[in-house]
């Protein structure tokens, strides 16, 4: 028997294709509540057809925290979970079980694993933790974008981690981005204390090619007493060094991952993209110590910041080539066995292992011959 009432709730638009998974995933909890927002395709048919209950709502000026507020609002007052997600995430089979056997009624929300994205064999490519799962009162969306809970209940604020339970995302590429640039914009405006709202429209700026609004925003970003993350402050400082590569300013976007690196040493993501300038600079030396310090950190951080890259195979392939260049052929076919481990299918790195094996002592001409 159920120990608890879940309601899945969310908002769509234009999503008919990903009815049938999503319904097949969210059929364990005892109701499903969906936002429609103008959807011109079948969703709204095809979810009422799989038994979700559907509103059809109009938002205008739109803002995502208004549409799930609305979503919210159509949830049974006797609910005692209510969770969150979008049709193109899918829970992993028995979700509902993990989640109930780790709550209790003192907890507001719940933290989880969401995956974001996936690596070419199928593995977890990206994945951070989440909590778009919540008591029914006490809670409301915030920020026209990149929008979050926030509570206003009497009791404290309690979040259970839910061992096991794995919300996978399967992103629709087909949907621009455009909207979320000027709702960031918007957001900023709202909210000119929010270092996370001023993070975001920093790395939007940086994603539209805007680079000197980029390092201007993350600038000031970097200012604000309340940015003490030092993950993300991190994260702020390579993307203003990103912004001066693209700049061609190599030696600014030296110094900022120089900083960045002080700044939060124990993450592998600003060594690799040190050694990763370092190799456009032909700056072996730089490549060779940067891939060293970052192979010996081997525990991820498990944030949203986490960049799949730093983790595959390009470190051992920027090792194996600044050693190569270095004289150090031994370790270069090392590093270059790891890279093709990681990455078999790729020819040029297995060509680069044929080339380093040319230089170890076994393939080289006995003189006495």
């Amino acid at each position: 028997m159920n120990r608890y009432k879940i309601c899945v709730y969310a908002i769509t638009k234009n999503e008919e294709k990903f009815v049938d998974r999503w319904m097949d995933a969210v059929s364990e909890a005892d109701l499903v509540v969906v936002t429609d927002t103008g959807s011109t395709d079948r969703t709204v048919e095809k979810l009422r057809e799989r038994g979700a209950v559907v509103y059809v709502e109009t938002i205008s000026p739109w803002r995502f925290d208004a549409a799930r507020n609305l979503a919210m609002d159509h949830i049974p007052e006797d609910v005692d979970i209510c969770v969150s997600n979008d049709l193109d995430e899918v829970f992993e089979p028995g979700w509902r079980e993990k989640l109930e056997n780790a709550w209790l009624p003192v907890y507001t929300r719940a933290r989880y694993l969401f995956t974001w994205s996936r690596n070419s064999d199928g593995t977890y490519g990206k994945q951070f933790t989440m909590e778009k799962i919540h008591r029914r009162h006490g809670f409301r969306w915030v920020h026209p974008v990149h929008e979050v809970l926030a509570y206003s209940g009497e009791d404290p604020d309690r979040t259970v981690w839910v061992p096991g339970l794995v919300l996978n995302h399967y992103p629709d590429v087909s949907k621009p981005r455009s909207q979320y640039l000027p709702l960031l914009e918007l957001s900023a405006k709202e909210n000119p204390q929010d270092d996370r709202v001023a993070f975001w429209l920093g790395r939007e700026y940086m994603y539209k090619g805007m680079l000197d609004k980029s390092i201007e925003t993350l600038s000031n970003y970097l200012k604000m007493p309340t940015a003490l993350w030092n993950e993300e402050r991190c994260a702020a400082m390579r993307f203003i060094a990103s912004c001066y590569q693209a700049k061609e300013d190599k030696n600014a976007a030296r110094l900022w991952l120089f900083r960045a690196i002080a700044e939060c040493p124990t993450i592998r993501e600003p060594y690799h993209q040190m050694a990763q300038l370092g190799y456009q600079m032909n700056d072996w030396p730089l490549v060779f110590f940067m891939v060293s310090e970052a192979l010996k950190i081997t525990e991820k951080s498990g944030s949203y910041l986490f960049e799949p890259a730093a983790w595959g195979y390009s470190l051992y392939d920027l090792g194996a080539i600044s050693a190569y260049r270095l004289g150090l052929y031994r370790l270069s076919c090392d590093y270059a066995v790891r890279a093709c481990e990681l990455q078999p299918d790729d020819e040029r790195l297995k060509k680069n292992l044929e080339l380093i094996k040319l230089k170890l002592p076994e393939a080289q001409p006995d003189p006495k011959v």
